[in-house]
């Protein structure tokens, strides 16, 4: 009797350990019981679905198309302010796209720091956008950029990183600015990376147990905001897209979570290696980081534009992570990337 007893234990035990290990299946848009597909969208070329917004002047009569990725828990309906004259002034097109698991973009379970770039040209080639765009990767969307200067430099116009994501295992930079850097971080926030890079199977349960707070962005995101953000932050959220409640609805593990185990894999670069692709002088890469970000020290990417002299570093004083959600340094940002 007291064997049956341990063996159906065990049984419950196993049960428990691989239901609180597994996540759920996604909730994929526009499938019976999923939600309901309200944005345009284009089929890529492995069938995955890839829903856009288009903002701006006319697609066909722009001078500048330039395509924003968003950042960690966003989605395509982001803020990114821009005054209606500078965009009629200079013919702008801008393009926004929901990245894999999040909003109505179908997930992606072995997306890769080099799949977006190519999920980028695709989207570019079926909106038929032209040979060359212009790409602005925001907070961990800046690995995107990344994956682009790499390997599709050729069907870039320009580029820029915005508050750009660290992995803290990059090989080429030097292990002494990463440690300097990683302490920075919560100590929740560094054993939740470490999951991610090393047990990312662990991840889902890691962030949805409830014995302890997992990572701060997520529980108590306000802990990691500077001053300024703080009063930005608070602006967002009086003032939040209804749209944006949208951009976790197919399970927070198919766009967080996926989102952090491929930015802290292994990539098959190192930032600090990148070629410039503007060597002839047609075009410009640029990085701009807030002197006061929490979120992204501002160590290692100082670094990043110290060993590439092309790449233009703009760090701003008394910014923070949120200098994007600000009109004026929106527009900085473009006037630097398609005027300077």
């Amino acid at each position: 009797m007291m064997i049956l007893v341990i063996v159906a234990f065990l049984v419950c035990l196993v049960s428990y350990v691989y239901r609180s290990l597994k996540p759920p299946p996604p909730r994929i848009c526009g499938v019976p019981h999923g939600p309901p597909v309200t944005s345009p969208r284009i089929r890529l070329s492995d069938g995955r679905f890839l829903a856009y917004r288009e903002s701006g002047v006319d697609r066909a009569s722009a001078n500048y198309k330039i395509i924003v990725v968003h950042g960690f828990n966003s989605s395509k309906d982001m803020e990114f302010p821009i005054s209606k004259d500078l965009i009629e002034e200079q013919g702008i097109y801008f393009l926004f796209f929901d990245r894999a698991g999040y909003g109505e973009s179908d997930p992606h379970p072995s997306r890769t720091v080099k799949s977006e770039a190519y999920d980028i040209q695709e989207l570019a080639d079926k909106l038929k956008i032209g040979p060359k765009f212009y790409v602005i990767g925001i907070s961990l969307g800046a690995y995107s950029v990344y994956s682009c200067l790499t390997y599709i430099p050729h069907r870039l116009a320009g580029a820029v990183l915005v508050v750009p994501f660290v992995s803290y295992w990059w090989t080429k930079v030097p292990q002494d600015i990463l440690s300097k850097a990683f302490k920075l971080m919560p100590e929740k926030d560094q054993w939740t990376y470490r999951v991610a890079r090393y047990f990312p199977w662990l991840l889902y349960w890691w962030l949805t147990q409830k014995l302890f707070p997992s990572l701060s962005i997520i529980s108590e995101r306000s802990a990691l905001c500077s001053d300024r953000d703080l009063v930005i932050l608070k602006k967002k959220l009086e003032y939040q897209s209804p749209r944006m409640e949208k951009a976790r609805q197919q399970g927070d593990h198919e766009c967080l979570h996926r989102d952090m185990i491929a930015g802290f894999a292994t990539w098959e670069f190192d930032p600090t290696e990148l070629e410039n692709p503007f060597a002839e002088g047609v075009g410009s890469v640029h990085m701009w980081q807030g002197a006061e970000d929490r979120i992204v020290p501002r160590e290692v990417n100082e670094y990043i534009s110290k060993k590439l002299p092309w790449i233009k570093y703009h760090e701003l004083s008394g910014y923070g992570h949120l200098l994007h959600a600000e009109e004026q340094k929106c527009e900085d940002i473009i006037k630097a990337l398609l005027v300077e």
